[in-house]
């Protein structure tokens, strides 16, 4: 499952990565019986039309979650700090559960089943509500010494800019996330004030050219900070996903001219990556933290990584650990 602000989007899926069923239910993140709600709502899911052992459940969170694998998340997008979400859902719903940022889980999903089976040194892009990254470095997410990698979102780059959800100013978030791309398009009149980021595509799309500047406009900054990471981490691809590539191709003019130009000559060539998106998509790199844990060592995976492995052979986690 994917946890957003608003809303939880679920799924079910086998070992192959395909999906079963899929739902979405609403979610208040802020409220002060967000966890409570959220075990209600992963119950209901579980419980119902499904026939067959369940293995883990995966959870993508936007924000860190705690390396030692215990699944504590902090997020700003969220409004959580040192939530315990891996153990109160692993408590409740008796199964192993793996928590990770978003980001990170999407990360694993392409190296199983997307654009990374081939490579085993990629970098993932998001867009959307935030931007985040997620680096596979020898085939294995890199996720620091905090579980935080990758939160390229609150990279400064802008002094004095508008205030950001981490609480600081002018990150790459506050530029060009969605709700500081929704804010743009209402200040100018461009959308209504309670619209939302389809308003201001459904314009692009329409041949706007004030909605195309303003995707345009953030495309450019974007471009300049992916080429920063490329220039660091020397990637073999970038993939760029998330719910923004939805508006991509008012995205690329920007993004490209400023990516391209931003790179060392030996490097201008690498191959950039955009994937189709749903909202499913999220979900099923959750998913793929719990079919992934069979193949990395308990040091990478964990205790709950080691629970998903007992399940899967039957045998009692007391043996496995010994």
């Amino acid at each position: 499952m994917k946890v957003s602000k608003d809303h939880v989007a679920f799924v079910e899926t086998e070992l192959s990565g395909q999906v079963v069923r899929a739902d979405s239910r609403a979610f208040d993140a802020s409220s002060v019986t967000s966890l409570s709600d959220l075990v209600a709502l992963v119950k209901s899911f579980v419980d119902q039309d499904r026939n067959t052992p369940l293995l883990g459940v995966g959870v993508g969170v936007p924000g860190s979650v705690d390396a030692q694998g215990s699944g504590v998340v902090d997020s700003s997008l969220l409004g959580w700090r040192q939530v315990p979400l891996g153990a109160v859902l692993s408590r409740e719903l008796h199964v192993p559960v793996l928590v990770e940022n978003n980001v990170n889980a999407l990360a694993v999903a392409e190296r199983l089943y997307g654009s990374g089976r081939k490579h085993s040194e990629f970098l993932v892009v998001t867009i959307g509500e935030g931007v985040g990254a997620g680096f596979v470095t020898g085939g294995a997410v890199v996720r620091g010494s905090r579980g935080g990698a990758g939160e390229i979102g609150h990279i400064p780059a802008v002094i004095d800019g508008p205030l950001c959800t981490c609480g600081n100013h002018g990150c790459i978030e506050a530029l060009i996330g969605e709700r500081a791309l929704v804010e743009h398009a209402r200040e100018s009149g461009l959308i209504a004030p309670d619209a939302t980021i389809t308003a201001l595509q459904e314009h692009a799309d329409a041949g706007d050219p004030l909605a195309q500047d303003i995707f345009r406009g953030a495309g450019q900054p974007l471009g300049r900070t992916v080429a920063g990471l490329v220039q660091i981490l020397d990637p073999e691809i970038v993939i760029v996903s998330g719910e923004g590539t939805r508006a991509w191709r008012h995205w690329a003019p920007g993004f490209e001219r400023s990516f391209r130009a931003a790179l060392t000559a030996d490097r201008r060539s690498i191959p950039v990556i955009v994937e189709s998106w749903d909202d499913e998509a999220w979900a099923r790199g959750a998913a793929a933290l719990v079919a992934s844990a069979p193949f990395y060592s308990e040091e990478s995976s964990g205790e709950q990584g080691r629970r998903v492995r007992a399940r899967l052979t039957n045998v009692p986690a007391e043996v496995v650990g010994q």
